[in-house]
C-alpha cells in the first residue's frame, strides 16, 4: 500500500469515528433544565378522613371526624383541618375548622402557623376564633404528632397534643393507640374550659386496609376531664369521664 492510501485510509478512519463518537455524545445529552425534573418543585394535593366513627357513648351515640388536606410543595403547604363530633338526636355539635400554613423544618418536622375557627351548638349558638402556632411531623421510633398553641380573640391561651403510632400487625392489619392531651393558661367557664390541664384520652383502633386508600376499623376510646374543667362539667350535671366502643373507616384520595 502507497503512502498516500495509508494517508486516505487514516482520515477516512479518523471522520468515521468522529461522526460515530459525535451522535453517541449527543444522543446522550442531558434534557434542557426544568423545574418540573425538580421532585421538590411539583405541587400535590391529598386529603384524608384520619377518623370517621360512630361511638357509643352513655346512650349519646356520637358521630365524630378528624378529616384534614393539604396543597402545596415539598417544603411549604396550605393545610384544612376539620375536627368535632356531633350527636344528631340531641342536636349537638362541637367542632373546629383551621386554615395553616406549614414549613418543613427537618425531614420529620413541619412548623405551621395559621387561623382556627370554633363552633358549638348545645344550650344557644356559639363560635370563638384563635390564631394558631405548631409543630407537626414524626418523633423517634415514627409517632406521628400534632401540636398547637393557640390564642383566642379573647387573648385566652391554650394549647393540645395528640400522638399516635402503627403497629403492624400484618401488611394489612394495623393498629394505633393515641394519646391526646390539651392545656389552657385561662378559665373560659362559657366553653366549660378551667385553667390548667384541661383533660386526657385514650384510644386503640385496629384497621384492616383493603386497599391502602380505604380501611374499615373497630376500637375504643377513654376521656377524662381534669381539674376546674372536670368541676365545671360536675357543676353542670355532665360526664368527667367517659368509655366507648366505636366503629368507622379512614379513607384518602
Amino acid at each position: 500500500m502507497t503512502l498516500t492510501k495509508r494517508i486516505s485510509t487514516i482520515i477516512l478512519t479518523t471522520f468515521v469515528i468522529t461522526i460515530i463518537a459525535g451522535s453517541s455524545a449527543f444522543a446522550q445529552k442531558a434534557p434542557e433544565f426544568s423545574n418540573d425534573l425538580m421532585m421538590g418543585d411539583k405541587t400535590y394535593a391529598y386529603l384524608i378522613a384520619d377518623k370517621l366513627e360512630y361511638r357509643s357513648v352513655g346512650g349519646s351515640n356520637p358521630i365524630m371526624w378528624d378529616i384534614k388536606g393539604y396543597i402545596g410543595k415539598d417544603l411549604g403547604k396550605f393545610w384544612f383541618k376539620s375536627h368535632g363530633e356531633a350527636v344528631p338526636n340531641e342536636s349537638q355539635a362541637h367542632m373546629e375548622f383551621q386554615g395553616v400554613y406549614s414549613r418543613a423544618i427537618s425531614p420529620y418536622l413541619d412548623v405551621l402557623g395559621g387561623l382556627r375557627y370554633d363552633l358549638a351548638y348545645e344550650h344557644g349558638n356559639k363560635s370563638r376564633g384563635f390564631a394558631t402556632v405548631g409543630l407537626q411531623g414524626k418523633a423517634p421510633y415514627f409517632i406521628h404528632f400534632e401540636s398547637g398553641i393557640y390564642v383566642s380573640e379573647d387573648g385566652d391561651i391554650s394549647a393540645d397534643l395528640e400522638a399516635e403510632y402503627d403497629l403492624l400487625f400484618t401488611q394489612r392489619l394495623i393498629g394505633q393507640p393515641i394519646f391526646e392531651t390539651s392545656v389552657a393558661l385561662q378559665e373560659t367557664s362559657e366553653w366549660g374550659v378551667g385553667s390548667g390541664l384541661n383533660n386526657i384520652g385514650l384510644g386503640f383502633r385496629l384497621r384492616y386496609e383493603f386497599v391502602r386508600e380505604f380501611a374499615p376499623y373497630i376500637g375504643i376510646n377513654w376521656e377524662r376531664k381534669l381539674g376546674k374543667t372536670a368541676d365545671m362539667a360536675r357543676t353542670e350535671g355532665g360526664h368527667v369521664d367517659s368509655f366507648s366502643m366505636l366503629g368507622g373507616v379512614r379513607m384518602w384520595f
